[in-house]
């Protein structure tokens, strides 16, 4: 078993998903870890998303839950990074609010998380969306691994487990869903381990993605661009 975790979810008009994936946290949770809590980031959703995060906070303890609302949203790289910072045990776990991906499979994370493992890092086993969003995550996640020279298989994958200190040791400073290469490189850079686990991934049943707006899409390419810039071109350590 863990010590203790920190789960959080990035939410983001996931009112139809949201709850079941706290649920399920608080379900599995006693089986993996001694201590823990449970942390929603609700990044200015505009549908009832903090209605039922409200009915959430009724339900339990606020010292095992929280919810951190955004007043304007920040995009995705804005929530994780409020998950990261509100986040207080040993090990921390996120995975996205609109229910692609199954939160109690964290226990072969957890199964993976031995001394001198620093990050365990899902990756789908088969993507489960439509064919063109399937074709183009195929080709971003090559072109990204190939560009900055990453060995994680899926760095989309947000299925992850990481221990909190080499999170402290990290300034992430990407807004936008770029956040996970960045996260992944300096995680690469900094010498950590990481260990990789085919993880099941599920068809959207409610809601839109956000990364397939346009406006999106050029936050992403601009991000990317500085990133590749600083990261690849220019590194400095630390930075």
């Amino acid at each position: 078993m863990l010590s203790s975790v920190s789960i959080f979810f990035p939410c983001y008009n996931d009112s139809a998903t949201i709850g079941k994936l706290v649920k399920d946290a608080f379900e599995i949770l006693p089986t993996i870890a001694g201590d823990y809590e449970v942390i929603v980031v609700n990044d200015a959703s505009t549908d009832n998303s903090r209605e039922v995060l409200a009915g959430l906070e009724n339900l339990y303890s606020s010292q095992q839950f929280m919810v951190v609302d955004h007043e304007r949203n920040m995009d995705y790289g804005g929530a994780l990074r409020s998950g990261f910072k509100h986040s207080t045990k040993d090990f921390v776990f996120y995975t996205d609010g609109d229910g692609q991906y199954d939160v109690k499979e964290i226990v072969k994370l957890t199964h993976c998380m031995t001394e001198g493992v620093d990050l365990v890092n899902g990756h789908k086993k088969k993507r489960s969306d439509t064919w063109y969003r399937a074709i183009i995550g195929i080709l971003y996640r090559e072109v990204v691994k190939a560009a900055f020279s990453l060995d994680v298989i899926d760095v989309d994958c947000d299925f992850r487990l990481f221990r909190r200190k080499i999170l402290q040791n990290m300034e992430l400073k990407t807004n936008s869903g770029a956040i996970c290469v960045e996260m992944m490189k300096k995680v690469q850079t900094a010498g950590c381990r990481c260990v990789q686990v085919p993880i099941n991934h599920y068809p959207r049943i409610y809601g839109e993605s956000q990364c397939f707006r346009p406006v999106r899409i050029m936050k992403m390419i601009g991000s990317l661009l500085v990133l590749w810039w600083k990261l690849v071109l220019f590194p400095v350590s630390g930075k």
